[in-house]
């Protein structure tokens, strides 16, 4: 008797646990909203680093396939990014803020902007993460 009430315990301390809700690392947001298409305002899709515009553009272009999505077409000169994720084309642009600022703005081609937000909130993430790591030169072989 006593070891069924143990086991029963346990059963329903493991159900509760499994029904907790996931939250997102940073921003605090649960799971199920950053997969789930909605409105997203203009200001989730912008963001300044304090990087050089040619860096950040190889960053979005490394977080671009970090994140498995599909990149249709690069444009180095103007600095943007095309590329498809969860069957929607979205552009990557980079801008030059001044010499140590660039802004890099993620909007969907189509200008609707109902999409999830995990899509710009993880390519801001992996910039977040390996940003700060110097870019070296590598000798001539």
């Amino acid at each position: 008797m006593e070891r069924t009430v143990k086991f029963f315990v346990a059963f329903l301390f493991l159900l509760l646990l499994v029904q907790a809700p996931v939250k997102a690392e940073d921003d605090g947001m649960l799971l199920s909203t950053l997969i789930t298409p909605q409105n997203v305002n203009f200001n989730i899709c912008t963001r300044t680093y304090t990087l050089t515009p040619e860096k950040l553009f190889y960053m979005a272009i490394a977080s671009a396939n970090a994140n498995r999505f599909t990149v249709e077409e690069i444009q180095s000169k103007t600095g943007y990014i095309l590329f498809n994720a969860v069957n929607k084309q979205y552009l990557a642009s980079v801008v030059k803020v001044d010499d140590t600022h660039s802004m890099l703005k993620i909007t969907p081609t189509n200008n609707n902007y109902f999409f999830p937000p995990g899509v710009v909130l993880n390519f801001f993430r992996y910039i977040d993460l390996y940003g700060a790591t110097p870019v070296v030169k590598l000798p001539k072989v």
